[in-house]
């Protein structure tokens, strides 16, 4: 399927929200809608993030990436952090996350984006195996820290 992969607008606030809430639930965290879409409304009036959509043609949004400007001090120069992608599960193996992806490189070559940078869970199979045939390589030099400063997400 070949959807139409668009900036987000403002009318797609509701769409993107549910998707939003969608993702963060695959990730273990309770349903709220109203926080996902109190979330991505500020992203987007703010203009914090890329926000791309996998826009169905009928009405439907299929899936969503959202990319966040940073730095890389060592290249001293900007970087894309693709923090969120997410395909909704009746659309699921029908190109859209690659289609997204296509659009998340394609987004940091306009940017001037040195690179692009994301994490993935370990047992993501699916993502890892599409991120690799995107020519994405997985980093074997350093390792991934968080540090948690105890303000409940």
């Amino acid at each position: 399927m070949t959807a139409i992969i668009r900036k987000a607008a403002e009318q797609d606030l509701d769409a993107v929200a549910d998707l939003f809430d969608q993702y963060r639930r695959f990730y273990g965290r309770p349903a709220d809608l109203a926080r996902a879409r109190a979330f991505i409304g500020e992203r987007m009036r703010r203009g914090e993030s890329h926000l791309l959509v996998a826009d169905l043609g009928d009405g439907r949004l299929g899936g969503f990436v959202q990319l966040y400007p940073g730095f890389s001090s060592v290249a001293a120069a900007p970087v894309l952090i693709l923090n969120d992608l997410f395909v909704a599960p009746d659309c699921r193996r029908l190109g859209l996350g690659r289609q997204l992806m296509e659009a998340a490189q394609q987004t940091g070559r306009e940017t001037g984006a040195v690179y692009l940078t994301l994490s993935t869970a370990v047992d993501n199979h699916a993502a890892q195996a599409l991120y690799e045939s995107l020519a994405w390589v997985r980093d074997r030099d350093f390792f991934h820290y968080e540090w948690m400063t105890g303000i409940a997400p």
